[in-house]
């Protein structure tokens, strides 16, 4: 094509510019390399220019590509300025790119504007402003955007994404030709979701400017409801700029800001290249108020994050599969090595393994599981350092003798029921000896492998299928991930196994009422990792109420687990309104996010070309109606008027299928999915331990059980500061008694040989005297079932649970259901705690709060015993005792020195006492004023009425029974 412009003199100047720009706007770069999708399948265009086909057919930088990278291109230009700005709200990140560079030649040139962005991040939109005509971008689906595109005849793919070879980043280019003296502003932007590995968020910005910028800025503002509890910035720029990141936090909101000038960007001080090359990384963690999870209501979307700690882990049972084909000599093998070495002593005596090396023969290092013991280990770190690599790559017959080992120990009785089961696959290649189709042994491997089994494929290098490995994983509740086959390749799979060497829960499902909630994501998951998170999002349902509530269910070590967490549906919005730097957008855009990156997944596992199609329709209206350009649209930017359009699609990552994409919420974030499960809807039906007062419509018919304690009306108990009631059935008859005691002492309330149980409680002291006099309460109770061993401490802060061996904790600001065999632990938020034993034993204790800046008052608790607890005939304690009432004889009852008060004489076990009639206070119901148990009150810290002096019951530990009086 030839054009002629000839210059006139009666043309106006900015008609000759405008001209100009139209030029270069038609000589945009010629390759003609267009990606569309059919049906999911990624084509070429045909094209007239076949020599460009090969040169296309990898998407990816080379390393001289990567290290020559510049995020603005051109041979005479200014760059005014290049700005980053992130807005993380709730996990949720959106991210705008700015730049402004001017055509400082005197010709006409293209000029590129390049953006390394996360993977797994989607873009939103791009604008371009050319001299003052803006081009403005929407996504469409592929197909009609390229038609469109087409149709307006440009020349050339002037925007687009290539995959770039590094681990996180891909590289958004657009390129655009211009005239001399033109202006050129650039602006993208992307979303993502924060995934927590190894118990932080990490975001991640690429800095290349490859020039001094005379405004060079990047702000990161982070929003998180709940509180940020740690915020920090790694120094992944280099030492001269680790002063000049400014990090400033509040309880909820933290802003990083970088803004070197143009002395600081230079490499030395006469230097005229920037310094500016790397990762900008910033990595934060929230507050997190119980084990329930964190439940937000935003925009009529809801989304609730999940990550329990403190926890005991569950016992694994793992066999490594190595790939030790010729293609792994090398670096690949040393760093396997290496990093097997450490993974191996990261193993415990509770933990089970074995190793399995291939090549085209499968060889097992022991047939059987083993123990994590110190010998096992030695011997198999000696194993693997004899591998040598050499041969061909079965891959079919390696997992097939993994699966087999499971199962053996499995039907042998010597896997434990509550423990996980892994299979960790490392491999660099395609298979190419035994079985080579790669959807047989896909299928080969769903068949063999169990429900309670789980499959992890790392793929080492570009030369494997990683489409392939992903799928196996994800089909068999796994996830799949690359490692880089580079100098710190060991370092990328000790990473990984320490995401997933901790596994703290497994089979967990969250559950809303019916009628609440609707379009809810992935909400059951496999297996839950310390240090991860797990999320569901879905849409809120119109509601009579401003309160929604989800259940939890799970189970733990030797724990099944049902948390309780509550939301106001309006609180969120009005917050999000007051801060400056939030997304507000946010849960709408997570829960298409989620979705999206969920259906991706179910498509490359879809059965059937009709189940395909119609998950491709879901894909394309969600991504359409989100702004997200995602493998099945592209983004189609025009100018205002239409004339000119350039075109940005999503690519294929090499050897990687288009519409595959790690877990959201579970695989990638969080744990394992459970593969093939539908989300469970939702249930109408709360737990069985939540107790209702009356019928309720269905809107409120998950009201907890803190509308009514469960105990008797009349029971056993100590409260305050502490007064002890004691209930008489046969007389019915109360009976008080206080003990003055001293804080620290150990206080025992039942002991029962007989039975195994103990009761202590242990008295905290108030934060000065009153009157001469310090006063104490109980601060902690124990609660010791001796047959199993198992121990729950109850605290202000905290509910604690051993069993010797498991440890696990719980607060007090979600309401919880935790029971292990006999032993059952109702949690009601921020009021108190049932704890029962064998359906026959049954304690309670209520929580006090006082307010915090109080001179004297701290919190407190107290207990409440009911008298139908079935001990043996061998209990004693401050309670205990009078499960076996005693004799009992009030007469001359007379005024006493208080007109208000009465007196009288008490005749009890051999005993004559004077007595006072007055009350003490039920607080279980009114925990602020409490009511009145009228009562005989004995004086002298119970003496004559309980068996021996009240010091005899002082023990030296929460756990001690009460010894021979």
């Amino acid at each position: 094509m030839m054009v002629v412009l000839m210059e006139s003199s009666w043309m106006p100047a900015n008609m000759r510019r405008l001209l100009l720009l139209l030029l270069g706007l038609l000589l945009l770069q010629q390759s003609r390399c267009f990606e569309f999708v059919i049906d999911g399948e990624w084509e070429e265009e045909t094209s007239d220019i076949q020599d460009h086909r090969e040169r296309h057919k990898r998407a990816i930088l080379t390393s001289e590509e990567q290290e020559d990278f510049e995020a603005i291109r051109g041979d005479d230009i200014t760059v005014k300025s290049y700005k980053m700005e992130s807005r993380i709200t709730s996990r949720f990140a959106h991210t705008t790119v700015k730049s402004s560079v001017v055509n400082s030649g005197s010709k006409a040139q293209s000029i590129g504007f390049n953006v390394q962005i996360p993977k797994r991040a989607f873009i939103t939109n791009f604008t371009m402003n050319v001299n003052g005509i803006t081009f403005v971008g929407s996504v469409k689906e592929k197909t009609v955007a390229r038609n469109l595109y087409a149709q307006a005849r440009a020349r050339g793919k002037a925007a687009g994404i290539v995959r770039a070879n590094s681990q996180d980043m891909e590289t958004f280019k657009t390129e655009v030709h211009v005239p001399p003296g033109s202006n050129i502003e650039f602006e993208l932007h992307y979303q993502e979701m924060m995934h927590r590995k190894l118990s932080f968020y990490e975001h991640s910005l690429y800095l290349q400017p490859g020039r001094l910028v005379p405004q060079f800025q990047v702000d990161v503002y982070i929003y998180e409801p709940k509180g940020i509890s740690m915020v920090e910035t790694p120094n992944t720029l280099g030492t001269q700029f680790a002063e000049l990141i400014r990090v400033t936090s509040s309880k909820d909101k933290a802003h990083i800001v970088f803004k070197p000038n143009l002395q600081q960007q230079r490499k030395c001080d006469n230097c005229t290249g920037s310094a500016i090359d790397g990762v900008f990384t910033v990595r934060y963690d929230v507050n997190r108020d119980s084990n329930a999870g964190e439940l937000q209501v935003s925009d009529g979307h809801f989304v609730q994050f999940i990550a329990p700690s403190n926890l005991s882990p569950l016992p694994k049972n793992i066999v490594f599969v190595i790939d030790v084909s010729g293609s792994m000599w090398g670096v690949k093998m040393k760093q396997t090595v290496e990093a097997m070495q450490a993974i191996l002593n990261d193993l415990t005596i509770d933990d089970h393994f074995s190793i399995i090396d291939f090549n085209h023969n499968v060889r097992c290092w022991s047939e059987e599981l083993v123990p994590g013991s110190s010998i096992q280990i030695a011997d198999a770190k000696k194993y693997i350092q004899n591998i040598k690599p050499n041969g061909g790559t079965n891959i079919n017959e390696a997992l097939m003798r993994a699966v087999q080992i499971l199962v053996r120990a499995s039907n042998q009785g010597l896997i434990d029921p509550r423990s996980v089961s892994m299979i960790i696959l490392v491999s660099d290649g395609d298979p190419t000896v035994g079985e080579i189709k790669l959807s047989t042994i896909q299928k080969n491997v769903k068949r063999v492998m169990r429900e309670e089994f789980s499959l992890f494929s790392l793929g080492i290098g570009f030369d494997v299928d990683y489409d392939f490995l992903e799928r196996i994983a994800m089909e068999n509740r796994g996830m799949a991930q690359r490692i880089y086959a580079n100098h710190d390749a060991a370092e990328q799979l000790r990473t990984f196994y320490s995401q997933v060497s901790s596994p703290l829960l497994r089979r967990i499902t969250v559950q809303f009422p019916e009628d609440s909630v609707s379009d809810i994501t992935q909400n059951r998951f496999d297996k839950y990792f310390s240090g991860s998170e797990l999320v569901v999002a879905g849409k809120v349902l119109p509601s009579d109420t401003n309160t929604l509530t989800s259940f939890t269910t799970a189970s733990a070590a030797t724990l099944d687990i049902t948390l309780e967490t509550e939301a106001d549906t309006l609180e969120l919005d009005t917050e999000l309104a007051k801060q400056q730097h939030s997304f507000t957008g946010f849960a709408r855009q997570m829960w298409a996010y989620i979705t999206i990156k969920q259906l991706i997944s179910e498509r490359s596992l879809a059965p059937t070309a009709a189940k395909k199609r119609k998950i491709t329709q879901r894909i394309l209206s969600l991504a359409v109606e989100h702004q997200f350009v995602t493998p099945l649209t592209a983004m189609l930017v025009e100018s205002e008027d239409a004339s000119e359009r350039l075109l940005a699609d999503s690519p294929k990552d090499p050897k990687h299928g288009c519409c595959s994409a790690g877990g959201v919420g579970g695989g990638a974030g969080g744990g394992s999915a459970s593969a093939g499960l539908a989300p469970v809807r939702v249930v109408y039906q709360p737990p069985p331990w939540v107790q209702m007062t009356t019928p309720a419509p269905p809107s409120h018919a998950v009201k907890g059980p803190e509308d009514q304690l469960t105990l008797p009306q009349q029971v056993n108990l100590v409260d305050n500061d502490p007064h002890f009631i004691v209930h008489l059935p046969r007389s019915n008859m109360d009976v008080c008694f206080n003990i003055d005691s001293k804080p620290g002492h150990i206080l025992n309330l039942v002991s029962d040989s007989g039975t195994g149980v103990v009761v202590n409680g242990q008295l905290t002291g108030s934060k000065r005297a009153l009157k001469s006099k310090l006063s104490t309460y109980f601060g902690i109770i124990s609660i010791y079932y001796q047959p199993d061993g198992v121990s729950v401490t109850i605290s202000t802060d905290s509910i604690a649970m051993t069993d010797g061996r498991n440890n696990h904790s719980f607060t007090w600001r979600s309401t919880a259901e935790i029971t292990q065999d006999g032993l059952r632990i109702s949690i009601v938020k921020n009021s108190h705690v049932s704890v029962t034993i064998n359906n026959n034993i049954q304690v309670m204790v209520l929580l006090h709060r006082a307010w915090k800046k109080h001179p004297v008052n701290v919190d407190f608790l107290g207990i409440y015993i009911p008298n139908d607890n079935q001990y043996s005939p061998l209990v004693r304690g401050l309670i205990g005792q009078f499960s076996r009432e005693p004799e009992i004889s009030v007469y001359d009852v007379h005024q006493g020195a208080d007109p208000l008060k009465k007196e009288a004489t008490m005749e009890v076990k051999g005993n004559k006492l004077l007595v006072t009639r007055g009350w003490q206070k039920d607080y279980r119901r009114d925990k602020r004023r409490g009511s009145n148990v009228y009562c005989w009150f004995i004086h002298n810290s119970g003496k004559g009425f309980i068996d021996g002096h009240y010091t005899d019951y002082i023990v030296p530990n929460l756990n001690s029974f009460l010894q021979t009086l």
